[in-house]
């Protein structure tokens, strides 16, 4: 069985390839300091089961697997975590596979021999439990099978477009399967709802402007086309725009 380590302490990663390598019969294949890494490490090496750490800087172990849900073969996460019991409630509700730390050799070999696959609804139900609960810092973006990251502070815009989602960046435009309505109850502190089809990031603009049709229209940094603005939500941009300064 092949193993990913996630930790962001170099101790703990330590501790557990020692533990398995006192188990026998698995191979570790990497490591990775973060959610972000484990993610980018699962497409490229391909474990049976990552060992987990939940609180990580940057991206933490709860959300990185939620975007492992999107691989053509995703690995079993076996979880590691000194949460509290409040928390740690959750996982036994979900038959979360998880390991309290200071983690012991017997109980590490029983969650491998049991080591299952997640569903997105068990992650969803942990993640609104866990004691900091906190929208994604990434966008998962499905490309032949592998997984792109897209930070959230990259992304100017999103747009409905059918039955999918055009997430923008300065540099290039993905396509996700999402609502913009699930996308307004994560990101509503960070994105403006400019039209029924669109949420533009409010750190992204520039400016609102009324153009020669008497309509109004949003300019976004690093970015030269214009959005356009509903009738139905000019009030609230315009409100939006008198009580926040725009950078030029």
């Amino acid at each position: 069985m092949r193993v990913l380590i996630v930790d962001d302490e170099k101790l703990a990663r330590d501790r557990l390839r020692e533990l398995l390598n006192d188990i026998g019969g698995y191979t570790v294949v990497g490591e990775a300091m973060n959610g972000t890494e484990a993610v980018e490490k699962s497409s490229e090496l391909n474990p049976d089961v990552l060992l987990m750490d939940i609180r990580m800087p940057g991206m933490d172990g709860l959300e990185a697997a939620m975007h492992l849900m999107g691989m053509e073969n995703p690995p079993a996460v076996i979880f590691t975590t000194a949460y509290d019991q409040h928390a740690l409630d959750a996982f036994d509700v979900n038959a979360v596979d998880y390991l309290l730390k200071p983690i012991r050799k017997d109980r590490l070999a029983k969650a491998l021999s049991k080591a299952h696959k997640l569903t997105a609804k068990q992650i969803a139900e942990i993640s609104q439990a866990r004691p900091e609960p906190a929208s994604r810092t990434h966008i998962s973006v499905h490309l032949r099978g592998n997984i792109r990251l897209v930070p959230v502070p990259d992304i100017l815009y999103f747009l409905a477009d059918s039955k999918y989602v055009v997430v923008r960046t300065a540099a290039e435009e993905h396509l996700i399967e999402d609502s913009l309505v699930n996308l307004e109850k994560e990101f509503g502190d960070r994105f403006l709802r400019i039209h029924r089809n669109a949420l533009v990031s409010t750190g992204s603009i520039k400016g609102i402007e009324k153009n020669p049709a008497g309509t109004w229209q949003i300019s976004l940094k690093n970015y030269d086309k214009k959005l356009d603005v509903s009738r139905r939500h000019t009030a609230q941009v315009r409100r939006w725009a008198r009580n926040r300064p725009m950078a030029g």
